[in-house]
This record gives structure tokens, C-alpha cells and sequence, in this order.
């Protein structure tokens, strides 16, 4: 099993990408409560996200952070684009991440875009290919990022060291 990331070392950049209200019907009215998705990264490498709830923005918003900070994945990287096209998959939600040449920036749509900039990825291109739920594309994104695999990586696995694979 992975070693876990210690989010106090770090200095991490909390973005809020989604905030949704919810309702529930009871004799004397309505209660309102909040969800907040929250992704937090270093910009180097280093990602995660979280949902919080609560019947307060402020509070749901805090407790989504938290969660993220429990949840930090190390993505590799190739530069500051990713190694390769890759498709990731979570529910309904699928998205297709490719690399991009130096200057294109960062294509991608609203949930999307705020893990890229979380991880510091500055060149790639992405499109949501089913569901739009930003749930759902948060996590799809990070499944995609997470099965990423550097040279170095596919070399280990296969017993053989990186030149062999980059050659072939």
C-alpha cells in the first residue's frame, strides 16, 4: 500500500469547485443544508478532493478541505504535462486526458481544469466524454490521473530499465 502523503508539510492551494444546496421537507418547513467539492494540490504532483457538508457554506466548504487533505494521491508527471492519453472512468462521469505540446495551456472545463491547476499540470488537453455531475468528473479525472505511469514505473514492473522502454 502507498505511504500516505502528510498534508502539514506542505504548502497546499485549496480551490471550491462545486457548491450545491439541498432541501428536506419537514412539518414546520424546510431545512436547507450545503455540499461543498473542494480539490486541494502543491502544484507539484501532488492532489486531492474531498466533499463536505454541513448546514453552513462556511462549515461544508472546511470540512470538504479536510477530506481532500485525507485523500492526497501523488500523480506522475512528464514535465508539466502527463506521460501519456489516458481515459478516466467513475460512474457515469468519463474523461479523456492527453498531453499537450509547451504553450498550449490548460484545455479543459470547469471541474477538470481546477484538479490540472491543483497538480500543477500547465500543458494538456482534456474533453468530458458521458456525465457532467461534477462529482463524477472530479473523480473520474483522478482515477485517470492515478493510473498514469511514468518510464521509470513501467520499467520496474517489467524487470527492464527505462532506456529499453522509451526505445521500443
Amino acid at each position: 500500500m502507498a505511504k500516505r502523503i502528510d498534508a502539514s508539510t506542505l504548502d497546499l492551494t485549496e480551490k471550491v469547485v462545486a457548491l450545491n444546496r439541498v432541501s428536506k421537507t419537514v412539518k414546520g418547513g424546510r431545512i436547507f443544508k450545503f455540499t461543498a467539492l473542494v480539490v486541494v494540490g502543491d502544484g507539484n504532483g501532488i492532489v486531492g478532493f474531498g466533499l463536505g457538508k454541513a448546514s453552513e457554506v462556511p462549515d461544508a466548504i472546511r470540512k470538504g478541505m479536510e477530506d481532500a487533505k485525507k485523500n492526497l494521491k501523488r500523480i506522475s508527471l512528464k514535465g508539466n504535462t502527463i506521460p501519456h492519453e489516458v481515459i478516466g472512468e467513475f460512474g457515469a462521469g468519463r474523461v479523456l486526458l492527453k498531453p499537450a505540446a509547451e504553450g498550449t495551456g490548460v484545455i479543459a472545463g470547469g471541474p477538470v481544469r481546477a484538479v490540472m491547476e491543483a497538480v500543477g499540470i500547465k500543458n494538456i488537453r482534456t474533453k468530458c466524454l458521458r456525465s457532467n455531475n461534477p462529482q463524477n468528473v472530479v473523480s473520474a479525472t483522478m482515477q485517470g490521473l492515478e493510473s498514469l505511469r511514468n518510464a521509470e514505473q513501467v520499467a520496474a514492473i517489467r524487470g527492464k530499465n527505462a532506456a529499453d522502454i522509451a526505445k521500443a
